[in-house]
């Protein structure tokens, strides 16, 4: 997916399961990475893109991925497109979504304490290495050396989408041109996967994407750094002062 991928195991768990439960985790995100990567000519997606591959000859994990996400661009109001780009790319679903499958697969082989980190979509669970909630920073949109924000909890999904890591990447596909005027949205939310798509269709609106953030289902809060700098937070958003 081209990103970086981390993962931390707190808790009871021995070194020896703990490895062998990373392991797996990492295989699964190869295995994603193989299927849906945009960037690898023999990937599901870009076969199911090229037309070499039929939709009904796609494996179960990307047929049900594309039904969220059709689900997704409905419940946005055509914001979250798998389309906006030109071309087949659900990875504004796909890494959140990767990193849930991930967190749930340890949550039922007993590690319930632990973090995956794909690529600062971050799903937490339990308790960390020091006994406390999980904080994770949100990194700031002109300073790539500190943090605007820190977010705490212990059962907790966390996507960031914006314009400061990889340019104006984010589409408005009514529009059809890079999306401005939201530097950077946070969603939080049970879901990573929902929270990731959230975010993204959020930054694809701009300036209006402030208002349809305050009407997200209830479980889902939100940040947002507008490229004029105002900060803007839902009222439950589970922030930590720096």
């Amino acid at each position: 997916m081209g990103t970086a991928i981390s993962l931390e195991i707190a808790g009871t768990v021995p070194a020896d399961e703990a490895g062998r439960l990373a392991d797996e985790v990492y295989a699964w995100m190869r295995l994603v990475d193989d299927t849906f990567s945009t960037y690898k000519d023999d990937s599901e997606v870009t076969r199911l893109h090229t037309g070499d591959l039929a939709a009904d000859d796609a494996c179960a994990d990307l047929r049900d991925v594309l039904a969220v996400c059709a689900d997704l661009w409905r419940d946005t109001d055509g914001y979250f497109d798998v389309y906006a780009t030109g071309r087949l790319d659900p990875s504004g679903y796909v890494k959140g979504w990767a990193a849930q499958v991930a967190s749930d697969r340890l949550m039922a082989a007993g590690a319930t304490d632990h973090s995956v980190n794909a690529g600062g979509d971050v799903r937490v669970r339990g308790w960390s290495s020091t006994g406390e909630p999980w904080r994770v920073g949100v990194r700031h949109p002109w300073d790539p050396a500190a943090v605007c924000f820190v977010l705490a909890g212990t059962d907790l999904g966390i996507a960031t989408s914006g314009t400061y890591e990889r340019g104006l990447h984010v589409v408005d596909p009514r529009r059809g041109g890079p999306a401005t005027g939201l530097r950077s949205v946070t969603v939080t939310g049970p879901d990573l996967g929902r929270a990731d798509a959230l975010a993204t269709a959020a930054v694809a609106m701009g300036p209006a994407g402030l208002e349809w953030l305050a009407g997200l289902p209830a479980g889902y809060e939100s940040a947002v750094v507008t490229d004029d700098g105002r900060f803007f937070r839902s009222d439950g958003l589970p922030e930590q002062v720096v």
